[in-house]
């Protein structure tokens, strides 16, 4: 699934990933490719991603190693429609 991480300063991250785990409000919740519809909220936590990551095009992240990488955040809100993920982050 494609996936943009957006703060109010930049763009932290687009590019493709394989499943995204997510500090909802109401819980944590994991995204993966071709996941339902879904807005929701999101709390002081981690955002956890896999895929395979460049480590240029993954500077804004912080890398555990080729295919993990995570962001740490305050809170947010996060749209998944049409195999797009959309993540603006405070």
């Amino acid at each position: 699934m494609f996936i943009e991480i957006v703060s109010p300063e930049k763009t932290i991250y687009t590019g493709d990933v394989s499943s995204v785990f997510l500090p909802g409000t109401e819980g944590f919740f994991q995204v993966l490719d071709n996941h339902a519809p879904i807005v929701s909220t999101l709390k002081k936590g981690t955002i956890e991603l896999k895929g395979e990551f460049d480590s240029d095009l993954s500077q804004n992240l912080n890398l555990n190693d080729s295919s993990k990488a995570s962001l740490d955040i305050e809170s947010g809100v996060v749209e998944m429609r049409n195999n797009k993920l959309i993540i603006l982050v405070d």
